[in-house]
């Protein structure tokens, strides 16, 4: 049999669109996920996407994951699409509809923390960005080909490669053996600001916004408030002057030191709010280089 012919054969076995019927998995859809999942869909594959009921994404422009509260998110044109069970994603996946040009530049978003739906869907390649630091259930026999971003999983033991999200020179490298750098805590140097720049609340209760992404503030002015549980109101307060990339949704419950909030100190940065990071391509394509191997393989 000539090497055309078996490829013809091979690709009739998944369909007439074989990176559609390519089964992908991916844990998580805040902002480093989606920039792993839109640059899948770039490239040609059709992923599902698993979130939680309550997304606490912080840079929410550029999040899959707020499809979870309206209904659908369009990030670079892309959209995502919530879903409320496996076989309505399916459908959407690989039925005739598929084959439209909406239904090819999205991905389905299904609530589903614990991954119970893995083991029915049967993918090729799961991905965990869940990005939690710590390992929430990804197992390496839920697919023959497992990623992990960042800290909390040993390559060749918990999943079969980690990619690196540590900003610096190793940033989206493929670990095979061995785990990515630990979290540090302090975020990366933006505009010459690191640690200063991400916020964190003060105190537990309801976070009630009083400015939103893109908004210029002043360090010291009040862009939120913490609504506790006796009514008392806890300011929060612009830790640096600068444009807010990145603010947690109204009305999100939380607990002190909880994340809720990014600023950049360049202003010139608008449009920042509503692309994917450097950090996120960066580490999508390593995934991509991992996914495309995979696929070639099985082809």
């Amino acid at each position: 049999m000539s090497m055309e012919k078996r490829r013809e054969d091979n690709i009739g076995a998944v369909g007439k669109n074989p990176k559609r019927k390519f089964r992908i998995l991916v844990r998580g859809a805040g902002d480093l996920a989606t920039g792993t999942i839109h640059r899948l869909v770039r490239a040609g594959f059709q992923p599902l996407v698993l979130e939680t009921e309550h997304p606490a994404a912080i840079r929410r422009h550029v999040a899959f994951s707020e499809c979870i509260y309206d209904g659908c998110a369009v990030v670079e044109g892309v959209k995502a699409k919530r879903v409320e069970s496996l076989s309505e994603a399916e459908a959407w996946l690989y039925s005739s509809a598929a084959s439209h040009e909406e239904a090819a530049n999205s991905v389905p978003v299904l609530v589903d923390p614990e991954g119970n739906c893995i083991r029915k869907f049967q993918p090729e390649v799961l991905i965990d960005a869940i990005l939690a630091k710590r390992n929430l259930g990804t197992e390496r026999g839920m697919a023959p080909l497992t990623i992990a971003l960042g800290p909390g999983f040993t390559a060749g033991k918990d999943v079969d490669y980690v990619i690196e999200t540590m900003r610096g020179h190793t940033l989206g490298r493929i670990y095979e053996k061995g785990e990515a750098l630990p979290n540090t805590g302090i975020p990366g140097i933006v505009g010459g600001v690191g640690k200063e720049r991400v916020m964190h609340a003060p105190a537990e209760g309801i976070l009630r916004n009083v400015h939103h992404i893109t908004d210029i503030v002043e360090q010291g002015e009040r862009i939120a408030y913490i609504e506790c549980p006796d009514r008392e109101e806890i300011p929060v307060s612009a830790s640096i002057s600068g444009l807010i990339r990145g603010l947690l949704r109204d009305g999100y419950p939380v607990t002190k030191g909880f994340k809720i909030a990014d600023i950049d100190p360049r202003l010139d940065q608008y449009e920042n709010c509503f692309t994917i990071s450097d950090k996120a391509r960066c580490i999508a394509g390593s995934v991509l280089e991992l996914v495309t191997a995979e696929f070639i393989r099985k082809l």
